[in-house]
């Protein structure tokens, strides 16, 4: 996931406003792309990465850290393992967008092609659109009003660096929410809807039902 080629030693960086770069990667230390720019892939392996609004990358890559993508910026894709990843409004990602361990936001008008996954930690749709389905091991889910998801969303069941998390996931879909597609649950889940929701096909364990108020 994460290219370690091209490592600036510098422990912090960030790219002139209206500048045009190419890759920018490095090991110990935080890179920020100015609102307005342009660049490539963005990666680090300690530190976080930030995204200025109306800026355009490629890849945003992680290890850990947080990812923050300002409002109306552009991305390939955004991924991080130890960190989480906030998307502000009307921001377009191209691929997916996953972490391991930690929290996901989408904000309002924003929209991800590809999928959003995380094992544990919470994902947020506020008015937002997903192209290619939600899938979580260990977290919540929130499909807040407004929100449009296709492919459906999947809850796996724990493994291997999940063990001993028993605690069963939230899944909400608020009234005004879309989500196309089915619903898998390879586990328990407790399942909010709202109002005038409808859902696909449930596969798997039936999940424990619930109406929002």
């Amino acid at each position: 996931m994460i290219r370690y080629a091209a490592v600036l030693l510098y422990a912090w960086s960030a790219v002139a406003i209206g500048a045009a770069v190419g890759d920018l990667s490095k090991v110990n230390g935080s890179i920020e792309v100015a609102p307005g720019d342009q660049a490539g892939d963005v990666s680090t392996v300690n530190g976080s990465v930030t995204i200025g609004a109306s800026a355009r990358v490629d890849a945003v890559d992680t290890v850990n850290g947080s990812v923050e993508i300002d409002t109306g910026a552009t991305a390939a894709s955004a991924e991080t393992v130890n960190g989480g990843i906030e998307i502000a409004e009307r921001v377009v990602v191209a691929g997916n967008v996953h972490t391991v361990n930690g929290e996901i936001t989408l904000g309002r008008g924003s929209r991800v092609q590809g999928s959003l996954e995380t094992v544990n930690g919470r994902m947020t749709l506020q008015g937002a659109e997903v192209g290619d389905g939600i899938a979580t091991v260990n977290g919540d889910i929130m499909v807040g009003a407004g929100s449009r998801v296709d492919g459906g969303i999947r809850v796996e069941k724990p493994s291997g660096w999940s063990w001993g998390r028993n605690k069963r996931p939230k899944v909400t879909i608020e009234s005004g929410a879309v989500v196309n597609g089915t619903l898998e649950f390879e586990r328990e889940v407790d399942l909010y809807v709202g109002a005038g929701v409808v859902l696909g096909e449930i596969k798997g364990v039936q999940p424990v039902r619930h109406a929002l108020q």
